[in-house]
This record gives structure tokens, sequence and C-alpha cells, in this order.
């Protein structure tokens, strides 16, 4: 009875924002803690995506959200890794909201029926052979030093920033995966804030790989988003 009344309360506070002139996406989908890690909260994204059809996905659309869950769980994998070999939060705290956002992505994949390669989900360990080569690679160059290691936060974030840029930019038309791939971005922005400020507090300098140092440094500069 509890859930009942919560759940309606909850509606019905959705129903106040839309009848004020709520914006399109009726509650905030991120949460950001003081330090930038960003989850993506799954009862507030499917209220949203309760209010979107699902479309028809091209064949391009599908083999996108196969390739983003995977790049997800790549974050979030590396960082688990990596809090292994250095023991710095960061790490593991970004590792949890890295399994929020390849949730996201699934939430997606069940919508569509896809095939999930995660169905087992091994740390480590995938599907996409260019994503695995990837992650052995990031773990080994993050081994190193701590410095290293913070190196490599910042640069699966940017891969994730292009990335995303490029699928909706190029690939991506269905509404409902607009809104989850612009919320991933969110996190990713903030990640690579977080990760930036701790190589500039260990005297490091960061080059980008995946973006411009334009757009790297108009992130870095910027404050954290947090709607």
């Amino acid at each position: 009875m509890q859930r009942i009344i919560y759940y309606w309360v909850f509606l019905m506070s959705l129903l106040v924002i839309t009848a004020c002139g709520g914006s399109d996406e009726l509650i905030p989908i991120v949460e950001v803690d003081s330090a930038g890690s960003t989850t993506i909260n799954s009862n507030a994204l499917n209220f949203n995506l309760y209010g979107i059809a699902a479309g028809v996905l091209t064949a391009e659309e599908e083999s996108s959200l196969l390739f983003m869950r995977e790049e997800e769980k790549l974050a979030r994998d590396v960082y688990l890794a990596l809090y292994d070999s250095h023991g710095m939060n960061i790490f593991s705290n970004i590792a949890a909201s890295e399994q929020t956002h390849t949730d996201a992505v699934g939430l997606l994949i069940t919508r569509y029926d896809l095939l999930d390669p995660m169905q087992t989900d091994i740390a480590g360990t995938f599907v996409n052979n260019d994503l695995q080569i990837i992650y052995d690679a990031l773990v080994a160059a993050g081994d190193n030093s701590l410095l290293d290691a913070l190196y490599v936060g910042a640069q699966i974030e940017e891969l994730d920033i292009n990335d995303l840029h490029n699928q909706i930019a190029i690939i991506i038309d269905n509404p409902d995966m607009i809104l989850v791939y612009e919320n991933l971005l969110k996190g990713s922005r903030n990640h690579l804030r977080s990760f930036d400020k701790q190589i500039k507090a260990a005297n490091g300098l960061y080059i980008p790989i995946y973006i411009s140092q334009q757009e790297y440094d108009n992130i870095v500069n910027s404050d954290m988003e947090r709607n």
C-alpha cells in the first residue's frame, strides 16, 4: 500500500511540473555528487521514456546500442581494475556511476528486444573485439602509476564523448536514444572534469586524443552539469 501511495504522489508531482510549464524532460535524469560522479537515475529515466513512443531502429542504431552498452561497461571495468591497482576512490566512485550508464543503455536494449551483449557480465571480457583490445591496453597503461591511471580515466571519458557525439550526429534519429545518449554525455563530461582536476592536482599534463584541445578546455573549465 505504501508503494502505491508513493507512486501516485510521485506521479502527481510530475503532473504539477508539467502544468507549470516544465520541459519535455519531466524530471532530471542525472544525479551528481560533490566530486562529480554522475549516476543515471533509472526511475527518472523510465518515467521520461514512458512519454516517448518506441520507434523503429535502423541496423546502424541497433549496432550503436550494442556498442555503447559495452563501451560503458568498458569504463566501469577499467576503473574497477585501476581501483584495485591504486586504491584511489575516484575510480571506485566513477565505476559505480558507469554501472548506471550501461544499465541505461540496457533499458533501451530491453525496450527493443535486442540480444544483450552483457547477458553474461564478466569483468574485463567483451563481445566486441575492438573494445576488448582497448580494455587490455588501458588497464596495462594505467597500472604503471597513479598519474598514468588518471590519464587513462581522462582518455576513457573523451573517447566516450567523441563516440556519443558521432552517434548522435550521424546515426541516431530515435528520440529515446537521443535522450539516453545526451544524458550519458553529461556524465562523461562531468567525469572528465573530475579526472582533469585530479591530474592537475598531481602536476600532470593531459593531452586529449579523441577530441580537440579546445573542446577539452571548454569542458574542463566549465561547471559540473547537474540537470
